[in-house]
């Protein structure tokens, strides 16, 4: 075990040489992914969700603060923590169903202290408890749908987007970034979709980032797949784990 977390540490310190000068590029970040220590789930979703190409569009470094946002199990989160390195800070942010749902995996991926510049941070969705301009970045993955997602009957009540959004918002430094991935729906239904097929137009979503002060900066193809025809539940089996997926990156100003 020791041998484990001692090459674990070289790769994250190697990373973070690598990510101070300018951001971490889909090589540096592949050094994080090659961590022993990581889980052979984690391992198995990295081929689907392509971490290393995503997450370079942010150009995170070596000292940052990330916010995870609806963090769920903390997959995103322990990747960004090799990003950032030990003088680095993480933060796995969940409101309570989100914090229900990924109880198992957060709760084995930061036990004994395994990664020690992630802190676990739960409050209600309008109030999550991230703070005002302390995050040099932020992602919100595959759950940015969720806030117009209402199931009673699964612990998810109507979320107020517009509140949840200003406070990601208000917690980015000035130049600070928001990386959102997310199931594409079709266009022109703007966040009806996110009910019935957990979807969300891409032209709805960069109108609300902006509506809430953000600027869009870019986006990558790398989750695209025309072959999905974007009328199926993302859970549906044949479409599954192979959904078309946008990638934007917002700037505060």
């Amino acid at each position: 075990m020791r041998r484990l977390l001692l090459a674990s540490c070289i790769a994250l310190a190697s990373l973070s040489g690598c990510a101070s000068m300018g951001g971490a590029s889909s090589s540096d970040i592949a050094a994080v992914l090659a961590s022993p220590s990581r889980s052979a789930d984690d391992r198995q979703r990295d081929a689907r969700d392509k971490p290393a190409e995503v997450l370079a569009l942010a150009k995170f470094k070596r000292g940052d603060t990330v916010a995870d946002i609806l963090a769920g199990g903390g997959y995103y989160s322990e990747i960004l923590s090799g990003i950032v390195g030990p003088d680095g800070k993480v933060l796995l942010v969940n409101n309570p169903g989100y914090d229900a749902f990924g109880k198992k995996g957060y709760t084995e991926r930061l036990a004994n202290n395994r990664l020690p510049n992630v802190t676990h941070v739960v409050g209600p969705s309008d109030a999550l408890g991230i703070g005002e301009g302390v995050l040099d970045g932020a992602v919100i993955v595959m759950s940015y749908h969720d806030l117009y997602w209402v199931d009673d009957k699964m612990g998810w009540p109507k979320v107020d987007a517009g509140r949840f959004l200003d406070q990601v918002v208000r917690a980015l430094k000035p130049g600070g970034v928001l990386l959102v991935v997310d199931h594409s729906a079709k266009q022109g239904t703007g966040s009806a979709a996110a009910q019935d097929l957990h979807r969300i137009d891409e032209q709805f979503a960069i109108a609300d980032f902006r509506r809430h002060g953000l600027q869009w900066e870019a986006a990558i193809p790398v989750l695209r797949n025309a072959d999905d025809d974007r009328s199926k539940n993302v859970f549906d089996p044949a479409i599954r784990g192979k959904t078309d997926r946008f990638v934007h990156l917002y700037r505060k100003p």
